[in-house]
């Protein structure tokens, strides 16, 4: 599997997709040369995004999101909060 830098990345990335999708290549993303991700290709196996929503870590998030709606006062924003959490 080839490394590549954040750098790299940013200049030839239609070049390393289609090196994906076509060849099926592999890299591990780098940020001043330690990784920090990994780029593959998608199995046929693996769910898509329209699929997702058959996972059950995504009905656990959709479950949790529904009971925090629950207890969140009305009229506050997300945003809202984040603003007060930051004074």
């Amino acid at each position: 599997m080839r490394e590549i830098g954040v750098r790299e990345l940013k200049v030839k990335a239609s070049e390393i997709v289609r090196s994906v999708r076509k060849r099926r290549a592999r890299y591990i993303i780098t940020y001043r040369g330690r990784p920090v991700g990994l780029l593959s290709p998608l199995d046929a196996q693996e769910p898509s995004r329209a699929d997702s929503s058959e996972s059950p870590a995504w009905d656990e998030l959709t479950r949790l999101g529904k009971e925090i709606g629950r207890g969140w006062p009305a009229g506050v924003s997300s945003a809202d909060v984040l603003s007060e959490m930051r004074r």
